[in-house]
């Protein structure tokens, strides 16, 4: 790419090309007013709702008062960061956060594509449609309701206890929300079920991108479907899943809130509770703001280091990135 910007210089300073300027006029700007106008909007919703915010972080230097706010609380330095880390609830907390996210990550991943490729692969427009809308239906409910599913569904007198002892398979009801083994596999498999056929929605976009005629001509050299699948889709859409992947891996510490604290109780405490539910009860329940904004900060750095080393992971081997 830079060989043939080098090129098109050179070649453009020979011959005393100029490529034409772009001149804004008042003339222009009201032509495009009603796009400015939304532009500035938006703009200034990011603005006030995402960086101004940022100015709250003072309080992680600070034993902060509300009585004197953030200007005028006493400067502690990084006195609430070590009481982050010296503090082993939090140390287990991220623990939690990084298994759930990456657990999550994987089969939600994983499984988003795998859908799209064989929902693709229905050649029914009829049975494709309807799957497509029952697969979106989940991703519409509130995590209330789904965790309310949930719990009726694994309850000791729910229908996953009622076939697995009608098949023979256990003797009795297991309470699966008295279990920590349990925990991390009910959040994953409530994660797929709920966001598989809207994250597959862009999966599919990229899919019908795909020219038809490489198809074609891999059937006529013999190949099957899953054959089509391996050496036409898959590279057919690969730039989609890295752009996709190196996005997710900087949500892995957001492993969720609601769902955890639903579903959490005092038995599976020690594998339930993420950074979020630290910082509720922490930072917002027992007052101590500092701490939890402390947290935050953590967290957000983790994420922002997460998304360079993937970048650059994905730069080294000539893989799409993000910048």
């Amino acid at each position: 790419m830079f060989v043939c910007l080098l090129i098109y210089g050179v070649v453009m300073a020979k011959t005393k090309i100029k490529e034409p300027k772009i001149q804004i006029t008042w003339k222009e700007v009201r032509r495009q007013k009603v796009l400015l106008i939304w532009s500035a909007a938006i703009v200034l919703y990011g603005v006030i709702f995402c960086y101004l915010p940022l100015a709250g972080w003072a309080m992680a230097f600070e034993n902060f008062r509300p009585k004197d706010g953030i200007f005028h609380s006493p400067f502690v330095g990084m006195a609430k960061f070590q009481q982050l880390f010296s503090d082993a609830t939090f140390i287990r907390v991220i623990r939690n956060t990084l298994a759930m996210g990456v657990i999550n990550l994987a089969v939600t991943f994983i499984m988003a594509i795998v859908f799209a490729i064989l929902l693709n692969e229905i050649t029914s427009k009829g049975a494709k449609k309807t799957v497509q809308t029952i697969s979106y239906l989940p991703h519409f409910l509130s995590w209330i309701i789904v965790t309310g599913i949930l719990h009726d569904a694994l309850s000791g007198t729910g229908i996953i206890n009622e076939m697995l002892m009608r098949f023979g398979m256990i003797q009795q009801p297991v309470d699966f929300f008295a279990h920590p083994g349990y925990f991390w596999p009910i959040v994953a498999f409530a994660n797929v079920w709920k966001e598989t056929g809207w994250n597959a929605i862009i999966y599919l976009a990229a899919i019908t991108a795909i020219d038809p005629s490489l198809y074609e001509a891999a059937a006529i050299d013999g190949a099957g479907r899953w054959a089509r699948i391996k050496y036409v889709t898959l590279p057919g859409i690969r730039a989609t899943i890295m752009i996709l992947l190196l996005m997710s891996v900087g949500n892995v510490l957001n492993a969720g809130f609601e769902i955890q604290y639903l579903l959490g109780n005092g038995l599976v405490q020690g594998v339930s509770q993420t950074i979020d539910i630290y910082v509720l009860k922490w930072g917002i329940s027992q007052g101590d703001y500092a701490l939890g904004t402390a947290a935050g900060i953590f967290k957000s750095l983790v994420s922002i280091i997460l998304i360079v080393i993937a970048n650059q992971i994905a730069k080294r081997n000539g893989e799409e990135r993000l910048f």
